[in-house]
């Protein structure tokens, strides 16, 4: 079944998801640990919006080809087309605010790295991006002032801070509009702080994001 964005006071956007547009390595610690020279622009990749699930669903870590890590990240719901704007442009575009996990095979990745190959199946496979529900902008402060949590069975493991990214919000929705026209219903995944790791059967995993979103679900 196709995903469907919807708002946290569950109207449904009016637009169907579109493609999830990402971006690599945007927290300078997250970077160096797993080894990886610090970015000096963005490095994007498209997941399918075949990729797409509700967070709040249980998640699917058992697969053959290896461990499955989560990443935790600020998503953005794109409500006006964006092609070749500037950051005030791009900014205004967006119509809601809510998290995603950036599901990654990472023996996977690891291995096409290795001999330079592109790395999408172990990003962009069914199931790779549970979606939360949205919170209008109205209940979000200044891009700076965001800050996200990812609590595995009540331990923190990952905490994000808008303040942090190596390329803001404004700056990185313009780069990527050089690139890809972004258009309504097109969601952006923003990057994922330092802490990652494999997902393991049973674990609870709770999420929080400033403006009072908050999300919990199980590990299948």
């Amino acid at each position: 079944m196709r995903f469907v964005p919807r708002f946290t006071d569950g109207q449904a956007y009016a637009e169907r998801l579109g493609k999830i547009v990402c971006v690599g390595r945007n927290y300078a610690e997250h970077a160096r640990e797993l080894d990886n020279p610090v970015p000096s622009e963005p490095l994007l990749f498209i997941k399918p919006a075949t990729s797409a699930v509700p967070l709040e669903s249980p998640i699917e870590a058992s697969h053959s080809r290896g461990e499955v890590h989560y990443e935790t990240e600020l998503a953005l719901l794109i409500g006006e087309e964006l092609s070749h704007v500037t950051a005030g442009e791009a900014e205004r575009a967006v119509v809601g605010i809510g998290l995603a996990l950036d599901l990654t095979l990472r023996d996977v990745q690891s291995r096409l790295k290795e001999k330079g190959h592109p790395w999408e199946i172990a990003k962009a496979f069914d199931g790779a991006c549970p979606l939360s529900s949205f919170l209008p902008l109205s209940q979000v402060p200044n891009w700076s002032a965001l800050s996200f949590t990812l609590e595995i069975d009540g331990e923190l493991r990952q905490q994000g801070e808008g303040a942090d990214m190596l390329f803001p919000v404004p700056t990185l929705l313009a780069e990527m509009s050089r690139h890809f026209t972004l258009q309504p219903g097109d969601v952006v995944l923003t990057g994922t702080p330092a802490g990652v790791g494999p997902l393991v059967s049973g674990a609870e995993l709770r999420f929080t994001l400033t403006g009072g979103l908050e999300v919990t679900t199980r590990v299948e």
